[in-house]
C-alpha cells in the first residue's frame, strides 16, 4: 500500500525531536564558505563588506534557493562573531541583522542550518588551548557563555531546522587539550538552553579534538556533557583524507594526488594512501564511538579538488576520480549514520586550474558548476542506507517503477531500491 507522506516546510517551533529523528533528513549537506567566517579584513573599511574579502560574491536569496534546488537539505553556515564585537563583548546589531537575513534565506527554502562560531580570529579555538591555566579556561568559558547567550537569544524563536555548532575545529590534540574543550562545550550548551523558548530543546553540535576523526575517537567522550534536553546533540569531525587529493597539504606540484581510487590510477599521481578502504574504516569508526550510541556525527566539511589536468595527465581519469571520492564519501557516511557537509568556496576559476577548487555552485549565477562533485553526492547517497530506524516508513522499488518514480535527490529508482521517493511529483512512502 503507497501512503502519502507530506513533509511541512513551515517552522515556528521546535517538537522536540531527537538528534537521531533530525539527521537523516540533513543529508546532503553543503557548506556557504569563506563568506560569514571570513575577518579580519582590513582593506575594508566596512565590517558587512567582509562577507566578500574572501569570496566574491553577496549571498542571495536565489543563491540559497539554487542550493536547494540543487538538491542539498542543509546549509552549515561558517560565521565570525567576536572579531565582529565591541571592546565590551557586545555584537554589532548591524551584522547579527544580517547573519540573520541569511539564515532567513535558508528558513524560505525549507533547508536545515548549521550555524557556527567558526575560526573568529583563533579567540578560542586557537588560544583556548595554547594556554591551560585556569585563568585562561574561565576566561574562555566566560566568553563563551557571553558570547553564544546573545546569538541564542537573537535565534531564540527559530524552529528546529536550526542548529548551533559551538566551534569549528579546536585545537585540541590531546587529553588534557581536549578536557578544556569539554569545558568549552558545556558553556555553550548552557548558555543556550538557559535562554528558553526553542532553544530549551534546540539540536547543538560539539566539535572533536581539532575535528580529527582519529583524536575524536582516542579522547573524545561525548557522554561527559551534559545536557538538559535529552537526545539534542550531534557531534562534528571534518574529513580532508588525503590532503594531497582534497587540498589540505601538499597538493600542487610533484606532490598532488590527481587520481582517487585504483581504478582510476594512472601513469602518476596516484593517490597512495586514503583511498575507499580508509576511507570506510574511519567513517566506521565514527559509527562505532558515536552514532551507534545515538550521537549522530555530521562531517562538517569535506572535499576533493577539481583540477584541470596538465597536457601530460588525464582529465578523464581526473574527473572520474572526483566524482567517486564524492560518491563514496556520501555512500559511506550514510551507511555509518553520519551527514556529510561539501566544502564548496565559491572559487570559481580556480575549477580550471591545476591547483583546483572544491567549487560547486557558482553563485554569481546559481548554475551548477562541480558536476562531477553534484554527480557523486547523488549517486552516494542512492547506494547508502541509512542504518538506523527512521520512524518513517520506505518504499521498495518495482520493476519498471523507474519510468515514473525517483529519489530525493531526482535519480530514477531502480528495482529494489528502498527509500522515501517521488512518485509523479508526490512525495511517498511505504511497504
Amino acid at each position: 500500500m503507497i501512503v502519502a507522506f507530506l513533509l511541512l516546510n513551515l517552522d515556528c517551533s521546535v517538537h522536540a525531536q531527537t538528534a537521531m529523528d533530525i539527521a537523516p533528513k540533513m543529508m546532503p549537506g553543503w557548506n556557504l564558505g569563506n563568506t560569514l567566517e571570513a575577518g579580519p579584513c582590513t582593506w575594508l573599511s566596512n565590517k558587512l563588506d567582509w562577507e566578500t574579502g574572501w569570496q566574491p560574491t553577496k549571498t542571495t536569496q536565489s543563491i540559497i534557493n539554487s542550493v536547494k534546488e540543487a538538491g542539498f537539505n542543509a546549509v552549515r553556515i561558517p560565521c565570525a562573531w567576536d572579531i565582529h564585537s565591541d571592546s565590551k563583548g557586545k555584537i554589532d546589531v548591524v551584522w547579527m541583522a544580517r547573519v540573520k537575513k541569511i539564515v532567513d534565506y535558508c528558513m524560505n527554502a525549507g533547508l536545515y542550518v548549521v550555524l557556527n562560531d567558526h575560526w573568529d580570529n583563533g579567540w578560542v579555538e586557537v588560544d583556548g588551548f595554547n594556554d591551560l591555566s585556569e585563568a585562561n579556561i574561565s576566561a574562555k568559558e566566560a566568553r563563551m557563555t557571553d558570547l553564544w547567550t546573545q546569538i541564542a537569544t537573537a535565534f531564540r524563536d527559530y524552529g528546529e531546522l536550526l542548529l548551533f555548532a559551538g566551534l569549528n575545529e579546536p585545537n585540541a590534540h590531546d587529553q588534557a587539550t581536549t578536557d578544556a574543550l569539554i569545558r568549552y562545550e558545556q558553556a555553550f550548551i548552557n548558555a543556550i538552553r538557559a535562554t528558553g523558548g526553542n532553544n530549551a530543546t534546540r539540536i547543538l553540535v560539539v566539535q572533536g579534538p581539532s575535528t580529527d576523526i582519529n583524536r575524536s575517537v582516542e579522547f573524545y567522550d561525548v557522554t561527559r556533557l551534559e545536557d538538559s534536553a535529552p537526545n539534542a546533540l550531534m557531534v562534528e569531525v571534518h574529513y580532508y583524507d588525503p590532503g594531497q587529493f582534497c587540498g589540505t597539504w601538499n597538493s600542487t606540484g610533484s606532490t598532488a594526488f590527481y587520481y582517487w581510487g585504483t581504478t582510476n590510477h594512472y601513469t602518476s599521481h596516484n593517490a597512495n594512501w586514503g583511498e575507499e578502504s580508509h576511507l570506510a574504516a574511519q567513517f566506521a569508526k565514527l559509527k562505532n564511538k558515536y552514532t551507534s550510541k545515538g550521537y549522530p556525527v555530521i562531517i562538517g566539511e569535506y572535499a576533493g579538488l577539481q583540477r584541470m589536468m596538465p597536457s601530460d595527465q588525464n582529465q578523464e581519469k581526473h574527473d572520474a576520480s572526483v566524482k567517486l571520492y564524492y560518491k563514496r564519501v556520501n555512500e559511506y557516511a550514510t551507511n555509518n549514520g553520519l551527514v556529510a557537509f561539501a566544502w564548496d568556496t565559491n572559487a570559481v576559476a580556480d575549477l580550471k586550474k591545476e591547483s583546483g577548487s572544491s567549487t560547486i555552485i557558482d553563485r554569481s549565477n546559481c548554475q551548477i558548476v562541480g558536476t562531477n562533485a553534484m554527480e557523486g553526492i547523488k549517486e552516494g547517497l542512492s547506494a547508502g542506507t541509512w542504518p538506523f530506524a527512521t520512524g518513517i516508513q520506505t518504499y521498495r522499488a518495482k520493476k519498471n517503477d523507474s519510468k515514473h518514480i525517483h529519489t530525493l535527490m531526482g535519480i530514477p529508482v531502480t528495482e529494489g531500491y528502498r527509500g522515501i521517493v517521488i512518485d509523479n511529483g508526490k512525495k511517498i512512502s511505504g511497504k
